[in-house]
């Protein structure tokens, strides 16, 4: 499984939440998943199982047919991120 975490420039703010994502997988039992971070226009041509993005705007631009989009209100907490989650694995 692939999760593609995703912000405007694929720099500060998606590689943080590609570090908490990390995280909650461990506290998941540590579900197998290959986690990586782009930029928005990057993602559009990245096949993923599951894209994640810290800002609602975001995963909006992403286009529904391309796998599960989550939205993530908090990218600090680990508790939400497992949540929005562990149904999805």
């Amino acid at each position: 499984m692939k999760i593609l975490v995703v912000c405007g420039s694929g720099l500060g703010s998606s590689f943080i939440l590609e570090l908490n994502v990390k995280k909650a997988l461990e506290g998941l039992g540590g579900k197998d998943a290959e986690v990586t971070h782009t930029d928005l226009a990057s993602a559009k041509a990245e096949k993923a199982d599951i894209y994640l993005g810290g800002a609602a705007d975001i995963v909006n631009e992403l286009a529904k047919d391309k796998g599960i989009i989550v939205s993530i209100v908090n990218m600090m907490s680990i508790a939400e991120i497992k949540e929005k989650l562990e149904p999805l694995l």
